[in-house]
């Protein structure tokens, strides 16, 4: 099984100033099922050596049962990252340079959640970010239509087999995030 991961970062107003936060995203690519590895200010070794342990867990880890790592040339993930994937069973595949092309489905997964969540708020603490990434993914994973998947939701939910009853409408983040579906009669 194939998954890949990614950094991406966002500015979160703290009590200290604007502090820019750096969010990791895995994805199980056959799937599109999308796990937040967990956000940091500093990703450092010790950290991504602690997400890679997380990642990996034998009870829960979002990469078990995974072969493959697909990841960019990031700097963060340290040679100690990979070789603990390594260790785990997965093997850290490292991307071409300037190669964005070879991991599409992450690529378009973070200009999701920036276009739709990231660009219309403005954060105002860490837990406010960690809210909207949760509630974020809850929509991408059962609530949003994706394409690359034959216009099928992730995780299929009653409700979208419903073809009688009164349309209701479910808000995320204040209403940013729409999802549109009928009551049961």
């Amino acid at each position: 099984m194939l998954a890949a991961i990614d950094f991406t970062t966002i500015d979160v107003w703290t009590k200290g100033g604007l502090v820019t936060y750096y969010l990791l995203f895995v994805m199980e690519l056959k799937t599109r099922r999308v796990h937040f590895a967990g956000c940091t200010v500093q990703p450092n070794e010790a950290w991504t050596k602690q997400t890679a342990r997380s990642l990996t867990n034998f009870e829960d880890g979002f990469l078990n049962g995974k072969r493959y790592l697909l990841m960019d040339r990031d700097t963060k993930f340290c040679e100690s990252f990979r070789d603990f994937l390594g260790n785990e069973g997965v093997e850290a595949v490292q991307l071409p340079p300037k190669s964005p092309n070879l991991n599409a489905h992450q690529e378009r997964f973070m200009r999701s959640i920036k276009s739709e969540c990231f660009n219309r708020m403005i954060f105002f603490g860490e837990n406010m970010l960690r809210t909207a990434v949760r509630e974020y993914l809850s929509h991408y994973h059962s609530e949003r239509n994706h394409q690359g998947l034959e216009n099928t939701i992730i995780d299929l939910d009653e409700e979208v087999r419903q073809i009688a009853g009164n349309i209701e409408c479910r808000e995320r983040l204040g209403g940013m995030l729409r999802y549109y579906y009928r009551d049961a009669a």
